[in-house]
């Protein structure tokens, strides 16, 4: 893929996270890609449907429904935000070779396992997503401190 394609897919993961801060949810967008293809989007909607798992990655697999291995193992993976040990675990399960992520300023936790298998990370470093993800952590701290395991 070229970065005019991570670009415009890293926009869509990035419109799902301003639906899902809209929705008074988390602001973490995903997008699933196979072959320049979208199979699904999602956002974090663990507030919205008052959800453990559903976060912006896992929500997008859910959406994309059930689907063949070899299907996983040939896309990419659009992330706002840099996967938890639980999206990054469904990314490895599942054999996503490639993840791009728009940004891990504000959180990073499983980029270096996540290489450990073998996984490409390609990180965007886009300002709009720190941005959200500031506004997020200031606005809202408990919702954030709740949606990544910890006290507020």
């Amino acid at each position: 893929m070229s970065s005019d394609d991570d670009a415009r897919f890293m926009e869509l993961a990035l419109q799902q996270a301003q639906i899902g801060w809209d929705e008074g949810g988390i602001p973490i967008g995903a997008v699933l890609v196979h072959r320049g293809e979208v199979l699904a989007v999602g956002r974090n909607r663990r507030v919205q449907l008052g959800s453990a798992i559903r976060h912006g990655e896992t929500d997008c697999l859910e959406n994309a429904g059930r689907l063949p291995a070899s299907v996983y193992r040939s896309s990419v993976l659009y992330t706002t935000l840099s996967p938890c040990y639980m999206c990054a675990g469904t990314a490895v399960l599942y054999e996503i070779p490639r993840i791009v992520i728009g940004e891990n300023s504000t959180f990073s936790t499983s980029e270096d396992w996540l290489r450990s298998h073998g996984i490409e990370l390609t990180v965007l470093d886009d300002q709009r997503c720190v941005e959200l993800m500031q506004r997020m952590i200031t606005e809202r701290p408990e919702l954030w401190a709740e949606d990544i395991g910890e006290e507020a």
